[in-house]
């Protein structure tokens, strides 16, 4: 079955301690208001004139990094692409799949509403 993906947001990861300070710091460095995300407290964001979106995410644990999100129509083909690819499974939350490419770096498949990708935003598979 064909489906639709694209890169389409950095995401940057921050323990509670230094959120404020970083995503102060992202607003100011981009000259783009991060907005709260109404269902998910965590995550500030905005979409960039790049065509990529940006988002400051409060971490529960772990250390500050930086991870991709790949947006699809089709989740499961997807994620069954990027493991044939190479990828592994972490863990499945809401509406999207966290994954760890071959280089043992995170990142997530997360699930477009539906009309959002097209063969004029995003790679059409099969």
């Amino acid at each position: 079955m064909t489906h639709y993906s694209r890169l389409s947001v950095i995401v940057i990861d921050v323990p509670p301690g230094g959120h404020d300070r970083e995503l102060a710091f992202w607003r100011e460095a981009t000259g783009t208001p991060l907005t709260p995300n109404e269902r998910f407290p965590e995550y500030h964001g905005a979409d960039l004139a790049s065509g990529f979106g940006l988002l400051v995410q409060r971490l529960g644990d772990g250390p500050a990094r930086i991870h991709l999100d790949i947006h699809t129509d089709d989740l499961a083909a997807e994620v069954a692409r990027l493991e044939r690819l190479g990828a592994q499974r972490l863990g499945r939350l809401e509406f999207w799949q966290v994954m760890r490419d071959p280089a043992g770096l995170v990142f997530c498949v997360v699930e477009a509403p539906p009309g959002q990708l097209t063969g004029a935003n995003a790679h059409r598979w099969g």
